[in-house]
């Protein structure tokens, strides 16, 4: 992919520290899983938490939480309600949630200066929490890279899928190529240990290292757990379900690190 091509006509990004945009290569690894239960453990850490399902065309956070909104991004779009007028209150989870419309495609094609409005209107409303987690589509195009782009942090979920591990990294190679600065982290996800999750990581920190001449911190490892798939079918959060199991502890791991930056 032509790095000039691909950035091309993208607005510039604008600054918001306490967005954490969640991303991944592919599809199937644990994407907006990992964003939910996020966002759940940083809300039960006191945290002001507002979770954007930002995967344009192929929403599903709120089936993941059983939740069915009353209003959606699809209203937002059809400039019938305000960004703030779609959120939801997800009272179990104890975090605000603006849902997408699940099962539509049509997204994806929404036009750059529209995809803009929405981004910065986000921006103003992260003002009303200490933390704003977009929960992106998987893969690279345009939508995805323009959602990302305001974020303070973007975390990268991966797994020791080849296919994971290339499309992982054409999204660090467009996002560095467009902002040497940046802030990438990588989350393993479905480890069978955590060696095995070093040795992922490690796979494309080299691979980083020897292209891009740069190299994308390890955030976390979360082992495989067959209590998160029993926690995905009662579509209930994890932390909730089942607090003490593996792949919860590796959750809260993570907010730790990342509530001790900041």
């Amino acid at each position: 992919m032509d790095l000039t091509t691909a950035n091309k006509n993208l607005p510039e990004p604008l600054s918001c520290p306490n967005m954490i945009a969640i991303a991944s290569g592919k599809g199937g690894v644990g994407k907006t899983w990992f964003s939910t239960t996020l966002c759940y453990t940083l809300a039960q850490k006191g945290q002001r938490v507002l979770l954007f399902d930002g995967d344009l065309g192929l929403a599903n956070v709120d089936i993941q939480l059983g939740l069915t909104p009353e209003q959606d991004l699809g209203g937002v779009l059809d400039n019938k309600i305000t960004l703030k007028g779609a959120i939801t209150h997800y009272i179990e989870g104890k975090f605000d949630i603006i849902a997408g419309r699940s099962g539509s495609g049509t997204l994806a094609n929404i036009p750059t200066q529209r995809l803009a409005e929405l981004r910065n209107d986000l921006i103003q409303l992260a003002g009303s929490y200490d933390k704003v987690i977009v929960d992106l589509g998987a893969g690279v195009d345009r939508p995805v890279r323009l959602m990302a782009g305001p974020a303070g942090m973007t975390l990268i979920v991966i797994t020791d899928e080849p296919t994971s591990l290339t499309d992982a990294y054409a999204f660090i190679k467009l996002t560095h190529a467009s902002n040497a600065l940046a802030n990438i982290g990588i989350v393993v996800n479905m480890a069978a240990n955590v060696r095995e999750g070093e040795k992922t990581y490690e796979t494309i920190l080299n691979v980083c290292r020897n292209f891009l001449k740069y190299e994308p911190p390890l955030i976390g490892i979360i082992r495989r757990d067959i209590k998160v798939r029993e926690a995905i079918r009662a579509q209930t959060p994890l932390l909730k379900r089942h607090p003490s199991t593996e792949a919860a502890m590796d959750v809260e791991a993570i907010v730790r690190k990342l509530l001790r930056k900041g």
